[in-house]
């Protein structure tokens, strides 16, 4: 039980920093926001981890947080490449589908195949985040757009990835796997912007936004830890996922964005999701 309100609070924090991610980069630009939001985690991370005084991770711990940093934030650049160039109702919810899919293959080897009502609720939570991602009703979308899978699945693979790499790193601490995560994630958002020759300097309007977004992620980032320190990596990995449906919410709730019957369908399996896992 402690595991899946773990699980949901990282999904509720991951969807508000989404939200406030979106916001910043209508003013800033993407990548931007991204580079300057793990600045932020850095300098909130750097000195808990010192103040708290937890065990510094072996070298083996090191380098999975680390890689799983770096492989996390290039799914978000390659995500938030397929959303410029394609259909965002087919790159959001193939990249989140993904990134579900992934850990819950991984914890039935490494974990042992969970009961029959977990098995449902993980179904219910990936139909969730499918028909939460979407905009309208258009069946057709997927074959439709067949080559712009691509990225969007590539994207997911990176975000499946940093679930199970990071479940491994933070299996004795939680803060330090943290700043280790962030390090490697900072250094590929800043090689990408760098080879891109990108600006780094941020609207003056945005910068409440930022930080506000890192401070969000940090926080979904550790409820993501602590799922996975109380109970199975598939489940809080899964719940986790469920963050989009948090910003569909804040998105009609903020800027008035009107929820579509796909989109209402989706929260609908997300609760059914969380009773399964509850049971």
């Amino acid at each position: 039980m402690l595991s899946v309100a773990f699980g949901l609070l990282s999904a509720i924090l991951w969807g508000a920093g989404d939200f406030t991610g979106g916001l910043a980069s209508r003013r800033t630009g993407a990548f931007r926001v991204v580079f300057f939001g793990e600045i932020v985690g850095m300098l909130v991370l750097v000195p808990l981890a010192m103040t708290v005084g937890e065990d510094f991770p072996d070298q083996v711990s090191l380098m999975q947080a680390a890689l799983a940093g770096a492989l996390g934030t290039l799914g978000l650049v390659l995500l938030y490449h397929a959303l410029a160039v394609g259909s965002m109702s087919i790159a959001a919810p193939v990249s989140a589908l993904m990134a579900g899919i992934l850990p819950v293959v991984v914890g039935s080897i490494a974990e042992g195949i969970p009961s029959g009502l977990v098995l449902m609720g993980f179904t219910f939570a990936l139909l969730a985040v499918w028909f939460v991602s979407q905009d309208r009703d258009q069946p057709r979308n997927l074959l439709a757009h067949i080559s712009e899978l691509r990225l969007p699945l590539f994207a997911g693979i990176g975000f499946g990835c940093y679930f199970v790499l990071m479940h491994s790193a933070a299996r004795d601490s939680t803060i330090w796997p943290m700043v280790v995560s962030r390090s490697g994630g900072l250094a590929v958002i800043g090689l990408f912007m760098l080879t891109r020759r990108d600006s780094f300097r941020v609207a003056r309007a945005a910068w409440w936004i930022i930080v506000l977004n890192g401070l969000l992620d940090i926080g979904g980032n550790a409820f993501f830890i602590l799922a996975g320190q109380s109970g199975r990596m598939d489940v809080s990995a899964v719940l986790s996922s469920l963050y989009p449906g948090v910003t569909v919410i804040l998105a009609g709730a903020v800027l008035k964005e009107r929820l579509s019957p796909m989109q209402w369908v989706g929260i609908g399996a997300a609760l059914v999701a969380i009773v399964l896992f509850t049971l």
